[in-house]
């Protein structure tokens, strides 16, 4: 509260600036177990963008993603609530690779049920449905049994029926796993169609660059079971051939300036190193130098590995 000039009272008005929203997706030292084994340990990252491909992690990972499976430890979450809790509450849906679906049931059945199982009311499930089936171009199918539909046709089914639950994310499990290249990019493209107002991740093991899921990701992770090797724009990601991630035995300080001497930059990230080898060194030369300077390359494994 202030005072003008002619001493009248003049409340103020401040903007209140709106906190950014959570993550699309987050993991906090992530172990998911299968049989009590873990399947991943310690997978930590935040991501940036709102449709984000993840590559290259193991299954169990999606599946926890997806609400399916427990985190023995750590923390995962979508749009900061733990993923089971946005699968159990609709905040986000699982479409898993090719589960078993009903063979004499019609297309048109499972999407309705899907969101009636969600705890839709019998008429938004039915106009979720429809509209769901719309997006994915199954009317000319929707009273065909789900046994005799094509292997990509049982899966816009099944993410005919994830979005049909009204969750505003969707995660999408290897989509294009198996299709033939023709059939796989027409796939896509009705994927990236049918979700264009809704928040998607997709976790697989590789995804060509040329595919529509790259092409309109913002954002794209590349996973092992146990770390993340690389984080950013898929193109610029793909570009990046000559950047390898390594795990190494031995101080790399001395290594590094060696390096550079040859145009090859280091980056330490936590136990892993970054060669960047744009400078024209050859593997091979790498790992010689590496030797020469009692450095032991354990593991060296392209970063654009996943996406090609």
């Amino acid at each position: 509260m202030t005072q003008n000039l002619d001493g009248d009272e003049v409340v103020e008005c401040r903007a209140v600036s709106s906190p950014p929203p959570a993550p699309l997706l987050s993991a906090e030292d992530v172990r998911v177990d299968i049989d009590g084994v873990p399947a991943c340990d310690g997978l930590t990252f935040r991501t940036t963008g709102d449709r984000v491909l993840v590559l290259g992690a193991p299954r169990p990972f999606a599946l926890a993603a997806s609400g399916v499976l427990p985190v023995a430890r750590g923390r995962l979450t979508i749009r900061g609530v733990d993923a089971a809790a946005a699968a159990r509450d609709r905040g986000a849906a699982g479409c898993a690779l090719d589960p078993p679906l009903p063979p004499k049931w019609t297309v048109a059945e499972y999407v309705r049920w899907s969101a009636r199982l969600a705890g839709l009311p019998k008429g938004e499930a039915f106009a979720n449905a429809r509209d769901a089936i719309t997006r994915l171009k199954l009317e000319a199918m929707e009273r065909a049994a789900l046994g005799g539909l094509p292997p990509h046709g049982k899966r816009a089914v099944v993410l005919a029926a994830a979005i049909a639950t009204g969750a505003p994310v969707l995660v999408i499990e290897d989509p294009l796993s198996g299709l033939s290249e023709d059939a796989a990019r027409s796939y896509a493209h009705i994927v990236i169609d049918a979700l264009s107002d809704r928040s998607w991740i997709v976790l697989a093991a590789r995804v060509p660059l040329t595919s529509p899921l790259a092409l309109h990701a913002d954002e794209a992770i590349v996973a092992s079971a146990t770390r993340v090797e690389a984080q950013g724009p898929p193109a610029e990601l793909a570009a990046a051939e000559r950047r390898f991630v390594a795990r190494v035995h031995g101080a790399i300080d001395g290594l590094a300036a060696r390096l550079a001497e040859h145009g090859v930059s280091v980056e330490v990230q936590g136990g892993q190193v970054i060669f960047d080898l744009k400078g024209g060194l050859s593997t091979a030369e790498l790992m010689a130098m590496c030797a020469a300077s009692d450095v032991a390359i354990v593991e060296l494994v392209p970063v654009a590995r996943a996406l090609a």
